[in-house]
């Protein structure tokens, strides 16, 4: 797939040619692309919506696992896993107990 340069990429996103595709399109789209194209948060939702599971913001540094996983190449990482891409001196974690009200 062709590159966007930055301005390529500016004027696709000002341009909004994407708001037409479906969500697979813009996580495909944007997975392979070097700079961002879409709005964060619409290829978030997309990517989410596609792989059918929340993706957390750290992940986004590891695209050839996203890409695997979007291609039916590898499946969904568990909990631990998507932790363990953090660093360890660097993981906070907080639990809530009793989930939200």
């Amino acid at each position: 797939m062709k590159q966007l340069t930055k301005e390529e990429a500016i004027a696709f996103c000002d341009n909004e040619g994407w708001k037409g595709w479906t969500s697979k399109q813009i996580a495909e789209f944007q997975l392979e692309q070097d700079r961002i194209c879409i709005p964060m948060d619409v290829f978030c939702k997309a990517i989410q919506e596609t792989l059918g599971r929340p993706v957390f913001t750290h992940e986004f540094a590891f695209r050839d696992r996203l890409k695997a996983e979007l291609h039916g190449e590898a499946q969904p990482p568990t909990f631990e896993e998507i932790v363990s891409l953090i660093p360890e001196e660097k993981r906070i974690i907080i639990f809530k107990e009793g989930g939200e009200k």
